[in-house]
């Protein structure tokens, strides 16, 4: 047996012993997947385990996240700085080895990965980042920016939906230094996927653009290594590569779904090591497979110092390039005020239209932002004026026609920013937010801060009707953890929420309206901290106005009606809760007094949330319903969202 075939066994067995000691995990891929990793990181990739998070490394993908055991193994055998302790102590709390694979975590982890075909999406988004980034700086002789993007996946992922979408947009960009791997077992969770899934991959990939190479035999290391070799030498279309596996290969349950998800007992591993001709002690492996794949590790160290070298000379033959790209990797810092004066002398614009003149001012501000739609750039103003599409003859745009890929769009954008150096930006109508979420969450769990412009935010949208209108979608954006969610009421407010999603370290969705609103003096660089008083009263108020975006104009409208009647009211702007959840206790007590119990809560969306503000005395106005296809101005009278309803419930909060 060569010592290849005896590190892709070592790979096998670590993964293996990590979740029967845990007893929990998927072993079945660890297995038939195992000859495939070892090939991209004995073979294939370029990486220094010394610096994982090296700029011009190649990008390797799990998006078949379960195999995270497989990954684990790998990592430790080429010495990223994961122990034996680290592999014993697999899913546990607190360690290195989580259940799937986690970025920020894990040492040599490029991507959180878990939900299907999400990992193709991401790779996707790294691949467009690579070829962007490369065609801004290389220059003969300096391939400053020059790697591939590696990504195994399996029938799981290529039957999610978000797959179709992310591999067409990546034939139509012919992103060439896209590989995907395809482990193709033919086994899921509830047997044998001839009753889910009988596409014909090849021609399906062939017809989105892609290269297609075939290894019949998933344990032959030379097969493999020679098909990525091919798809590495077309750049003009992104590559599959598909090997026949068995799934669980050399356990007694190979070839049948019991694999996949569960553990080998003691006895069961005890034949697979025989299978496998393993007597060393579990967690161990042979000293001359430690030697070789940390030879090979320690040698691809040198790609490493090579690249510095070559950027030494680089900076020295074009030192603003150099220093250009530098700071496209440097932490942003933004002045609120020169953007504001965007809105001098506007008296009332939609919060969409304020939207599009800030990120046009910062595009010229922040030369590494990328802004793409699917397919609403014009609705969503999200396009960068002057700035070029992304596409196969133009690498340099700055615009991308994501199409009409709601879910691919944002976990392509997860993808970008993981690889750094760029800014993503993407738009789409807010009620579509419920297509892109699962790839929102990633970005939340991955703390990218990609921007998420969020259009046509409430029944504001009108004769469209509730299919495009939101209404739970705030709730559900505000439940998700590490996401700020801006609901502007005005431009000075879109200011700050951009400048908040461009200077903070989570996502950011900005929600903005189609309709007119008022624009506000007192508005600007305090909603910043995600709530203030934006229209006060004389001494102590009797009720506070607690409101968001469109209905804060409302809000200040029954302000003067309650005046009238000598109620003193302060109208309170709340664009961003979880900046205002973080404030001093102190700030959030001068804003929202606890002892005024008098409130009126009013935002055109679900009530869910609000009850921590209104308190127990205090009244709600929001969206119990869907909305109605009418004009907006009449849906929010029949809604109740008016001055004189809002007077009232004031009144009756007062009251009790």
């Amino acid at each position: 047996m060569t010592i290849q075939q005896k590190s892709v066994d070592a790979i096998r067995i670590l993964s293996a012993e990590q979740i029967t000691k845990a007893n929990t995990g998927h072993p079945g891929i660890c297995f038939d997947a195992a000859p495939a990793i070892y090939t991209l990181y004995a073979d294939i990739m370029k990486y220094s385990c010394k610096n994982p998070n090296w700029k011009n490394r190649d990008r390797f993908v799990l998006s078949s996240g379960h195999g995270s055991a497989m990954l684990y193994s790998t990592l430790h055998l080429f010495n990223f700085g994961l122990t034996k302790e680290d592999l014993m102590n697999f899913r546990q709390f607190g360690s290195k080895t989580p259940g799937h694979p986690e970025y920020g975590v894990t040492a040599g982890v490029d991507c959180s990965t878990g939900p299907l075909g999400q990992g193709i999406a991401n790779a996707v988004g790294l691949a467009v980042a690579e070829a962007h980034l490369g065609a801004k700086f290389n220059k003969p002789g300096f391939p400053i920016v020059d790697h591939f993007t590696y990504v195994l996946c399996g029938e799981g992922c290529l039957e999610e939906g978000i797959s179709y979408e992310a591999c067409s947009f990546a034939g139509t960009q012919k992103l060439g230094k896209l590989i995907l791997i395809y482990d193709k077992n033919n086994i899921s969770i509830e047997g044998d996927t001839s009753c889910t899934f009988n596409d014909d991959i090849v021609k399906r990939f062939e017809m989105q653009g892609w290269q297609v190479l075939e290894v019949k035999d998933a344990n032959n290391l030379t097969e493999i290594k020679s098909a990525i070799e091919k798809a590495k030498s077309d750049l003009t279309r992104p590559s599959i590569v598909i090997f026949d596996s068995v799934i669980g290969f050399g356990t007694p349950l190979a070839g049948s779904a019991a694999i996949h998800g569960s553990p080998l007992n003691a006895e069961q591993l005890a034949k697979t090591k025989d299978f496998y001709n393993w007597t060393e002690l579990p967690f161990e492996v042979p000293q001359a497979v430690k030697h070789n794949c940390e030879s090979i590790a320690q040698e691809k160290c040198k790609s490493e110092s090579e690249w510095q070298e070559l950027f030494a000379k680089y900076s020295k033959q074009y030192p603003e390039l150099a220093k250009e790209y530098k700071s496209y990797f440097s932490k942003l810092k933004l002045n609120v005020t020169d953007l504001n004066e965007l809105f001098n002398g506007v008296d009332t614009e939609a919060t969409r239209i304020s939207g599009g003149k800030v990120i046009n001012k910062l595009a010229g501000i922040i030369p590494n932002m990328l802004s793409g739609s699917a397919d609403l750039s014009p609705s969503t103003k999200t396009d960068l004026k002057g700035k070029e599409y992304f596409s196969p003859e133009n690498r340099l745009g700055r615009n991308i026609h994501f199409g009409i890929r709601e879910h691919a769009m944002a976990a392509i954008c997860n993808g970008i920013q993981l690889h750094g150096g760029l800014h993503a930006v993407c738009s789409t109508f807010f009620t579509f937010s419920d297509y892109m979420k699962g790839a929102m969450r990633m970005s939340t769990i991955m703390k990218l801060p990609v921007t998420y412009v969020l259009t046509h935010d409430s029944i504001g949208v009108g004769e469209d009707g509730p299919t495009h209108q939101p209404i739970e979608q705030l709730a559900a954006l505000r439940a998700t953890p590490d996401i700020k969610v801006f609901r502007p009421c005005d431009g000075k407010e879109t200011v700050a929420a951009y400048v908040s999603a461009f200077t903070g370290r989570e996502p950011t969705a900005i929600v903005l309206s189609r309709q007119n609103l008022p624009q506000y003096k007192t508005s600007g660089e305090s909603a910043l901290k995600g709530g203030y008083i934006i229209d006060d009263c004389n001494g102590i108020p009797d009720v506070l106005l607690i409101a968001t975006g469109s209905e804060v104009g409302i809000c200040s409208q029954a302000k003067g009606l309650l005046a009238k009647e000598n109620i003193k009211a302060r109208v309170i702007s709340l664009p961003c809760i979880e900046l205002f959840e973080k404030q001093s206790t102190e700030f959030k007590q001068s804003v929202i007094p606890a002892e005024i119990k008098s409130r009126v809560c009013v935002e055109a969306a679900s009530p869910m949330g609000w009850r921590e503000f209104a308190g127990d005395s205090g009244q709600i106005i929001a969206m119990n319903t869907f909305g109605l296809s009418a004009p907006f101005e009449i849906l929010y009278k029949h809604f109740g969202f008016t001055a004189e309803n809002i007077k009232d419930k004031a009144k009756a909060t007062i009251k009790k």
